[in-house]
């Protein structure tokens, strides 16, 4: 234990709130693995305390002056920390459980912000409330697994008293508990009237993306909204530092948050802005945030600006290469059959990052490509008499549009009503211009601009 002190000494004395936090950490350093194993085996449970005490004493008040609140606000985090611990290691030799794990590390969560409310704790060494909300969130997960495979295993228990409880509910029961301290440390740090040099409001952002993590975990992405107003109305008051000035880390993983949060809601121009934040402030060898901000910002694209992924954008993406060139290759095409294949063939993964229905209005982009073919094949007119100025033929048989979009779906059979009502639905949505003239059946596009965004 001796060593563990030495390091919060250490990390008091430099006021380097990381050093701090890993001396609090349930992984142990790479070169040291036995290290959690000794700190634990180091005193016991009559001993502890004062262990604790006398070490915290004898490595830290030599090197700086520290209140003896807050060394008792010390003592207690390090003991509840201990405590936490013993589950860790006995849960390695399969004699303890991930809920055990869970609950002892929720009582270091606790006693760590009594630290702050009770003990003064500065706000440098907020960096520890990082690591204890990170493994709380692990932790609840693990143990909601732990019991839902307990209960898929005593299902014929369960059965008989699923009236008495709702399963859905108790699958992610550790989760949403874990939410709850998840918002007592964003409050923690949001309330704290320190001047800003030496709040703890540095550490919201890390806070609010636990909490957006936890949320979409949860199924439950529309509560975010909530965290983003209370923290707007902070921001317009002034009590806030700049996002710019918090690490790049946590602008990243904010913006991509906060933009997923727009695509749910399919208000996909703020999407992209926010998506485009995160994908310009990414570190470039960050392939893992990169690929997750990328398959949210190319559907994006897509629909508000008509811009399809490359296979350069995609090649160091193996997974988004296999499920969204060949889309992409089929709506430049404007295949209609083979997207509907394409589409088909990544349903699962689409629905589960949802973005099936945003991909699915990709066929538009796709149609409008096939008749756009249709547009150009037709030519220009005749110059009438006097006229040295080409113009493209902008009166066009619905006959023909219906041929190519019959051939753009693999051969299937269109009647004319469906083709009708298809071109109308490209007119209203303003990826054609023009109107349908019925009587005489052809489609008057626009001289100039029939087709947006792609330059005819």
């Amino acid at each position: 234990m001796n060593e563990l002190f030495e390091d919060f000494a250490k990390a008091y004395a430099l006021q380097n709130g990381y050093l701090l936090a890993q001396t609090i950490s349930p992984v142990p350093p790479p070169n040291e693995p036995s290290r959690l194993r000794r700190i634990w085996q180091s005193t016991n449970i009559h001993s502890v305390k004062g262990d604790i005490k006398h070490f915290i004493k004898s490595q830290t008040l030599p090197r700086k002056a520290i209140g003896n609140d807050e060394i008792n606000g010390w003592v207690e985090v390090y003991v509840a920390y201990w405590n936490a611990l013993g589950e860790i290691l006995a849960g390695e030799s399969g004699k303890s459980s991930w809920t055990k794990v869970y609950e002892t590390w929720k009582e270091l969560t606790s006693v760590l912000i009594r630290g702050y409310n009770n003990s003064g704790f500065e706000a440098w060494t907020i960096p520890t409330l990082y690591v204890v909300g990170k493994y709380l969130r692990l932790f609840a997960i693990k143990s909601d697994d732990e019991r839902s495979r307990s209960s898929t295993d005593n299902s014929g228990t369960a059965s008989l008293m699923q009236d008495d409880f709702d399963p859905e509910l108790e699958k992610q029961g550790q989760l949403r508990d874990c939410e709850q301290h998840l918002k007592r440390i964003f409050t923690l740090c949001l309330n704290d009237r320190a001047p800003i040099e030496e709040s703890r409001k540095w550490g919201i952002y890390f806070v609010i993306n636990l909490l957006f993590k936890t949320y979409f975990k949860l199924n439950s992405a529309s509560l975010s909204r909530t965290i983003l107003k209370t923290l707007a109305v902070y921001n317009e008051k002034g009590d806030m530092p700049p996002l710019e000035a918090f690490p790049r880390a946590q602008r990243v993983t904010f913006k991509y948050y906060e933009g997923v949060l727009f695509f749910l809601e399919e208000n996909y121009v703020q999407a992209e802005k926010h998506l485009m934040e995160a994908w310009n402030s990414c570190h470039k060898d960050a392939k893992n945030n990169a690929e997750r901000i990328l398959t949210y910002l190319i559907p994006c694209r897509l629909l508000t600006s008509h811009v399809l992924p490359t296979k350069t954008l995609l090649r160091p993406y193996p997974r988004l290469q296999e499920l969204l060139l060949p889309l992409a290759e089929c709506i430049k095409r404007g295949d209609l059959h083979n997207f509907d294949l394409a589409l088909q063939k990544g349903e699962d993964e689409f629905v589960r990052k949802r973005i099936y229905l945003t991909l699915e209005r990709g066929r538009d982009i796709a149609l409008r490509n096939l008749l756009r073919k249709v547009f150009l094949a037709g030519g220009y007119e005749e110059p009438k008499e006097g006229e040295t100025t080409t113009v493209r033929r902008t009166r066009v048989p619905v006959p023909e549009f219906r041929a190519a979009i019959c051939m753009g779906s693999g051969g299937e059979h269109v009647d004319a009503d469906e083709v009708e009502c298809l071109l109308a639905n490209m007119i209203y949505k303003d990826l054609m211009k023009g109107y349908i003239a019925r009587e005489r059946g052809i489609v008057v596009l626009s001289k100039k601009g029939a087709f947006p965004g792609t330059g005819v």
